[in-house]
């Protein structure tokens, strides 16, 4: 009866059509990710990859990237510009999505990713900051949030073009990731036909 549970991972949430965000997932929340059909993980923590969750995403065909960002407070922070925009090459490629991104608790590594991103949309630093704070709680960082407010996204407006233009079209395709390699498959599963109920962003 467990397995039947739909249990979100620490912290989860959509971020736009086909990208999501959580902290840690772990075996009682693999009937809820396999629920939204994911092509591929971004990970960002440097440790290894349990070998549970690495049997989780061979079975369903999930591409895993490893990006391994060391979990350090201020005041020794330090952000890898170069890693943040490989992921972020990766997050931009529609043929990855539906697509999941998580650290440790889904707050600052996950955050500075998901920033980048939203500075990518055109979102305001208001508007991002207020989503990272939202994440991140009492532990916000500032250096984090400077990292952001700094982070050049003048590459990837064209990365941004090809993934609104296209949306809502069936992604096919071989794809390697760093440990699994998925079959082809067609078609996208959101929360809303996954049965899921979704909260609008206002």
């Amino acid at each position: 009866m467990m397995d039947d549970l739909l249990i979100p991972p620490l912290n989860f949430a959509m971020v736009d059509q086909g990208v999501y965000r959580s902290g840690y997932p772990n075996s009682k929340n693999f009937t809820f990710l396999h629920k939204l059909r994911l092509r591929s993980v971004i990970y960002l923590c440097p440790e290894p990859y349990p070998e549970s969750n690495l049997e989780f995403l061979k079975k369903d065909n999930i591409t895993l990237f490893h990006f391994g960002i060391e979990g350090n407070k201020e005041p020794f922070v330090d952000i890898p510009e170069d890693v943040i925009r490989d992921a972020l090459k990766i997050l931009l490629d529609v043929k990855n999505h539906p697509i999941l991104i998580h650290c440790n608790k889904g707050k600052h590594r996950t955050g500075c990713l998901v920033g980048c991103l939203r500075k990518v949309q055109n979102w305001s630093l208001t508007s991002i900051f207020d989503e990272y704070r939202r994440f991140a709680g009492t532990k916000v960082r500032m250096l984090d949030q400077q990292f952001m407010e700094l982070f050049d996204v003048s590459s990837f407006k064209q990365l941004a073009r090809v993934w609104t233009s296209g949306r809502g079209r069936p992604r096919n395709g071989q794809l390697t990731g760093t440990r699994v390699e998925p079959a082809p498959r067609t078609g996208i599963s959101t929360l809303e036909n996954a049965g899921i109920a979704v909260l609008a962003r206002p």
